[in-house]
C-alpha cells in the first residue's frame, strides 16, 4: 500500500470516527430528553400492528421530485425515501452499501473507485443498472439540464466535470463508465476522504435513460410519472399540491426489512394546525415552535433534537444588474450585529434552537482528538447594538445615503413570519434610517427569487450534504450555484482550492484553511447575517417507533419506522 493509499485510508477512517461521534452526540440528546431511535430488530412480528400506517405533516411543498434538479431540503428528504444510492445512511448515520453490493475496490492513488451493484430492480421491474447511474450523473453535470446540485456536487471532484459544465466538454467525457450492467466505474480528479458519504446524496442517485426519455418534459412532474428503486414508491402527488403518500415498495431489493404499509403527508404551516391534528389522533408526529414548544416543552411525548443546519440572511449585493447599498461591507457587518439572537431562538423559536453566531454548525465535524470544529474560531459578528448603529451611519455616509429600505424575502409559514416581524422590528429599531418590507412567499417562489437574486435579503438555510465543513464553506465561492448574491473574495476561493486539492490527505493544515474561510465570510465581510443553529421539538406518538433522524441526505428515513401499541 502506497503513502497516499494510507492517507486517504486514515482520513476515512477518521470520517467514520466523526459520524459515530456525532451519532453519539444525537443519541444522547434524545436520551436526555424522551427516547432513543428504535428499529424493527429483535421484534417478533406479532408484537406489531397490523394496521402499518404512518400520518404525517410537512412544514412546505415538494419543489422537484427530479433527482438531478432537486436542490432543497424537502425534495431530497422524500427522495431519500423513494429512490436509493450506491450507499445509503444506516440507522447509525455510517454509510452503507447500498444499490452497491459491498465496498469498492480503490485504486493505489485514490482516485478511482469500481463499484460492483447488486440485484435490483425499479418498481415499472426493470434492473437497476451501471448505466443508469452513468445516465443520472451525465444528465446531472450537462449545462442543457439547468442542474445546480450537479456541478456543485461534482464540479473538481469527478473527472472532467468542471469542463463539462462550462461546455467545454461533452457530458460523455466524465468520469464514470458502466463496465459492464453491474459494474460502476468512478475517476476522481483527486482524493476525496468524504466520497463514500457523497455516495448517500441524492444527486447521485440512479435514473433509467429509457423512462426519462419517454417521460421527456412530464419526467417527476408527478408520482405517476416517476419510477422508484427505494423503500417506499409515492403516490398521489400532483406537482405541486399539499398531500400526498408514500407506500411500500414490493420491489425493493430489502423490502423485508420495511414494516409501514403507507404514509401519508399533507402539507400544514401553522403550528397550532398542527398540534390540533395530533391532540385529535389525525397526526402521529408533528413539529413544535414558539409558544407551542414552551407549553409541550416537559410534555412525555416531545423528542429534541439539534439539527447541524444553520439558518442564516442572505445579503445580496447586486439586483438588477446594479450595486446595492449590501455591497457596502459596513452594511453588511451592521445588520449582522443588529438582532439579538438569543431572543431569537429562545423566545421566537422556542424549540431548541440556539444562537449562530457561527456558519459551521456545532457537532457536525470532529479531529481526531474528538474536538469540534466549531471551537476553533468560536462565535462571531456577535449581537451588538452600539458597533452596529455605528457602521451603518458610516456606510450610510460612504453611500450618500440617509435612508434606506430593503426587501426581506422569507417563507410564508406561521414560524418564518413571526421571526421575519422580529427581525424587522430589531433591525429598524437598531439602525436608525432602515425600513425592512417583508415578503413572505411559498417556499417554491423563494427558490425562483433567489435563483434570479431578485431580493435584498432573503432568510434562508443550509444543511450539510455531507460531513465536512467543506459543505457550509464552498457555498460562498465565487460563482457557486449557491452564492447567488454576487460575493466574491480570492482569498477565500483560494482557501477552498488549498482544501479541495494539495491539503486534502493533510487534516491539520486542511482545518486551519478551512476556518480561516469561515472567517472571512462571517467576521471579515459579513457576506451573510447567521441567525441560529437549528434545533428540533416533536411530538411523537408512543406507537410510532424507528423514525430515524439524518445530518445530511434526507431529514429522516422511515425504512425502519413501524407502529406498533396502537391498536
Amino acid at each position: 500500500m502506497n503513502e497516499v493509499k494510507k492517507k486517504l485510508l486514515w482520513v476515512f477512517l477518521l470520517t467514520l470516527s466523526i459520524l459515530l461521534v456525532a451519532c453519539n452526540e444525537d443519541k444522547n440528546t434524545k436520551e436526555s430528553s424522551t427516547k432513543e431511535p428504535e428499529t424493527t430488530e429483535g421484534k417478533d412480528s406479532a408484537e406489531l400492528d397490523e394496521v402499518q400506517e404512518l400520518n404525517l405533516v410537512a412544514g412546505a411543498e415538494i419543489p422537484s421530485m427530479d433527482s438531478v434538479l432537486a436542490d432543497d431540503a424537502v425534495s431530497f428528504n422524500y427522495l431519500n425515501n423513494v429512490m436509493e444510492g450506491l450507499y445509503r445512511l444506516n440507522q447509525e448515520n455510517i454509510p452503507v452499501p447500498a444499490m452497491a453490493e459491498g465496498e469498492p475496490e480503490v485504486s493505489e492513488d485514490g482516485l478511482t473507485y469500481t463499484f460492483k451493484l447488486r440485484d435490483a430492480n425499479w418498481s415499472n421491474g426493470t434492473p437497476v443498472t451501471a448505466k443508469d447511474f452513468v445516465f443520472s450523473w451525465r444528465r446531472a453535470i450537462d449545462p442543457e439540464t439547468g442542474s445546480s446540485y450537479g456541478p456543485y456536487m461534482m464540479q473538481g471532484l469527478i473527472k472532467n466535470a468542471t469542463q463539462i459544465s462550462m461546455g467545454e466538454m461533452a457530458k460523455e467525457e466524465l468520469g464514470v463508465e458502466a463496465v459492464d450492467d453491474k459494474t460502476l466505474k468512478v475517476t476522481l480528479e483527486r482524493p476525496v476522504p468524504y466520497f463514500m458519504s457523497l455516495m448517500s446524496f441524492g444527486t447521485f442517485y440512479p435514473q433509467n435513460e429509457e423512462y426519462v426519455t419517454e417521460k421527456s418534459n412530464s419526467y417527476a412532474s408527478n408520482s405517476d410519472n416517476l419510477i422508484y428503486n427505494g423503500p417506499f414508491v409515492l403516490t398521489e402527488w400532483d406537482g405541486t399540491g399539499l398531500s400526498w403518500s408514500l407506500e411500500k415498495n414490493a420491489t425493493y431489493w430489502d423490502a423485508e426489512v420495511v414494516q409501514l404499509d403507507k404514509v401519508n403527508v399533507d402539507v400544514v404551516k401553522e403550528t397550532a394546525t398542527s398540534v390540533n391534528l395530533y391532540e385529535n389522533g389525525e397526526k402521529d408526529r408533528v413539529g413544535l415552535s414558539g409558544e407551542f414548544a414552551l407549553q409541550y416543552a416537559n410534555h412525555e411525548e416531545v423528542i429534541k433534537e439539534l439539527k447541524p443546519t444553520i439558518y442564516y440572511l442572505k445579503l445580496n449585493q447586486e439586483r438588477d444588474g446594479q450595486k446595492t447599498a449590501l455591497s457596502n461591507v459596513k452594511i453588511r457587518k451592521a445588520i449582522a450585529m443588529s438582532f439579538n439572537k438569543e431572543d431569537l431562538a429562545s423566545a421566537i423559536l422556542a424549540n431548541g434552537s440556539i444562537p449562530g453566531d457561527f456558519l459551521v454548525p456545532k457537532g457536525l465535524t470532529f479531529d481526531e482528538n474528538k474536538k469540534d470544529f466549531r471551537d476553533i474560531n468560536g462565535d462571531m459578528a456577535k449581537y451588538n447594538v452600539e458597533e452596529a448603529a455605528k457602521l451603518f451611519q458610516e456606510g450610510m455616509e460612504e453611500e450618500g445615503l440617509t435612508e434606506l429600505e430593503l426587501e426581506l424575502v422569507g417563507n410564508d409559514s406561521e414560524l418564518a413570519k413571526n421571526m421575519d416581524e422580529y427581525l424587522k422590528a430589531q433591525m429598524e429599531g437598531n439602525l436608525k434610517g432602515l425600513t425592512i418590507k417583508l415578503i413572505p412567499v411559498t417556499f417554491n417562489v423563494k427558490l425562483d427569487k433567489d435563483a434570479a437574486q431578485d431580493y435584498d435579503i432573503q432568510s434562508t438555510g443550509w444543511a450539510p450534504d455531507f460531513q465536512d465543513p467543506i459543505t457550509f464553506l464552498e457555498l460562498f465561492v465565487t460563482g457557486s450555484p449557491q452564492n447567488n448574491m454576487s460575493y466574491s473574495n480570492p482569498e477565500l476561493d483560494k482557501l477552498i482550492d488549498q482544501a479541495k486539492n494539495e491539503l486534502a490527505l493533510e487534516p491539520e493544515a486542511r482545518w486551519e484553511a478551512l476556518a480561516k474561510a469561515e472567517k472571512i465570510i462571517m467576521e471579515e465581510d459579513a457576506s451573510v447575517a447567521s441567525m441560529y443553529q437549528s434545533g428540533l421539538m416533536s411530538l411523537q406518538k408512543p406507537y410510532v417507533h424507528g423514525i430515524i433522524s439524518h445530518p445530511f441526505t434526507g431529514d429522516y428515513s422511515y425504512k425502519w419506522a413501524y407502529i406498533s401499541g396502537k391498536e
